[in-house]
């Protein structure tokens, strides 16, 4: 039961919930539009006004604190979510510029190194925003963290009533457990970045003996453009234009051929690359294709090693299910292709 003072709250909430409802739009929107130029990424913005039988509820546990509706500092609430605890810092940084920070009232709960602390460990900022009268409140935290706290909440670990402390000691190792687990993500990023620069750098020195060939490697080697010359070469056939094509699928064809590293990609590109142009001459001379692939020098590349070394139609066919998939097409590709490079002197 409420008495005089907190009806009084109360009845101020209800004439004030059109504001908060402006509030809960301008804040909504602020983070959206900010965190989406930011490039950084996040799992959820999510925001809520609170009801008024979750404000009646805080009234009457405790309604004596407050003076008036603007004592309050969570009527707006706003949850931004992100995969890595490092992001959580760096959305901190862009929520310091877009508000005012009540630093009074906020409180960096990851700081209290409790026990059982791990889903309630999130940045809780109270903030004002110009031309509102009322403060609200966002938190943030990772995906793990927010798992957590829901699964506390909904299972009544943080309730009042006590659970057995077997439980609470298991409850307490899962939550250790998922810290670790959250910090080796955003450790396991750290390292994976350096690692990309580290390859980047080698690259561009040319120590291409010294990288081995993987999926991010291989990004790296073809933001150098390798196949440039060779394209333009090929499109010079018939003046064609050359549109941009994913390569990232030859991966899987240069593992089969037996490359380790980008050092083994280079020498396989430059022993081959007179011969894959002497077979787009021979595809396309007597035709009128005014449009190519960016794919279409490495393709060719790919096509001569396996013919040069023996592989034949079977070879062929197994290049374009690498990079097409399974398709009854693939062995009349195969075998056109064959017909058309049998001629000419890598075949013999």
């Amino acid at each position: 039961m409420l008495d005089l003072h907190c009806e009084m709250i109360l009845e101020e909430y209800r004439e004030a919930l059109p504001e908060l409802e402006r509030l809960e739009a301008a804040v909504a929107e602020l983070l959206r539009k900010t965190l989406g130029e930011s490039g950084l990424v996040v799992t959820a913005i999510a925001t809520r006004i609170k009801t008024e039988e979750s404000l009646a509820g805080k009234l009457e546990r405790k309604g004596q604190k407050y003076t008036s509706l603007e004592d309050i500092t969570d009527l707006v609430g706003a949850r931004v979510i992100t995969f890595y605890t490092d992001d959580v810092d760096r959305i901190a940084s862009i929520a310091e510029k877009l508000f005012e920070i009540d630093w009074a009232n906020s409180v960096d709960k990851r700081r209290l190194h409790q026990l059982d602390s791990f889903g309630y460990n999130s940045l809780h900022y109270i903030c004002r925003l110009p031309g509102f009268a009322y403060r609200f409140e966002v938190q943030l935290r990772t995906t793990l963290q927010h798992a957590w706290a829901s699964i506390n909440h909904d299972s009544g670990y943080k309730s009042d009533i006590d659970i057995p402390r077997e439980y609470m000691r298991r409850m307490n190792r899962l939550a250790g457990m998922l810290e670790m687990a959250d910090d080796e993500f955003s450790r396991i990023r750290a390292e994976l970045t350096d690692y990309r620069r580290r390859v980047q750098k080698l690259v561009q020195n040319g120590k291409l003996d010294d990288v081995s060939l993987d999926g991010d490697t291989f990004r790296s080697y073809l933001q150098a453009k390798p196949l440039d010359r060779l394209n333009r070469r090929i499109a010079a056939i018939n003046q064609a234009e050359i549109q941009d094509a994913p390569l990232e699928g030859y991966l899987r064809v240069f593992r089969a051929l037996n490359c380790k590293t980008l050092g083994d990609v280079n020498r396989l590109i430059n022993k081959y690359e007179e011969d894959a142009y002497l077979l787009a001459r021979h595809q396309l001379g007597n035709t009128d294709i005014d449009i190519l692939s960016s794919a279409i020098g490495l393709q060719n590349i790919c096509i001569v090693c396996i013919l040069s070394s023996g592989g034949g139609k079977i070879g062929l066919e197994r290049l374009f299910e690498a990079l097409n998939g399974t398709n009854p097409q693939n062995a009349a590709l195969a075998e056109m292709t064959y017909e058309k490079a049998s001629s000419l002197p890598f075949m013999k």
